[in-house]
């Protein structure tokens, strides 16, 4: 477990009670300016209309989500192509079992499902902050 090995002192506790790497904040401001077309579509076209609040880019433990939302604990993923290695599956595996750990539900979609069936990545998404 390469990612467990990090030490638990370079973390600070956020106002949401989740440990995050302060060193990482300005990485997550440098993408937050720079999001993928479908973070961007997911972003204007459906979480800046929810009533819950919705953050991008957030710094969580070690890593940096691109979507999170504390009301539901929903870490919300949107994948590229570089996802699709077995190198980066085993390190999103080992990602998401981290923050499960932290009592988050993790999702994820793919930059095509966000642009090619958006409607339905909405309405999942729907159910989850629901439950």
């Amino acid at each position: 477990h390469q990612l467990c090995l990090h030490t638990m002192a370079h973390l600070r506790q956020s106002s949401f009670h989740l440990p995050y790497n302060p060193e990482l904040i300005p990485r997550a401001k440098t993408l937050r300016k720079n999001m993928t077309p479908a973070e961007k579509k997911l972003w204007y076209g459906f979480f800046r209309t929810l009533s819950v609040r919705v953050l991008r880019q957030r710094p969580i433990h070690h890593f940096i989500v691109d979507f999170y939302c504390p009301t539901h604990k929903l870490v919300i993923e949107i994948d590229g192509v570089h996802h699709a290695t077995d190198k980066t599956k085993a390190y999103d595996q080992e990602r998401t079992l981290i923050l499960e750990g932290y009592g988050l539900q993790v999702i994820r979609f793919t930059n095509q499902q966000v642009m090619n069936a958006f409607k339905e990545v909405c309405r999942q998404l729907q159910n989850h902050m629901q439950s």
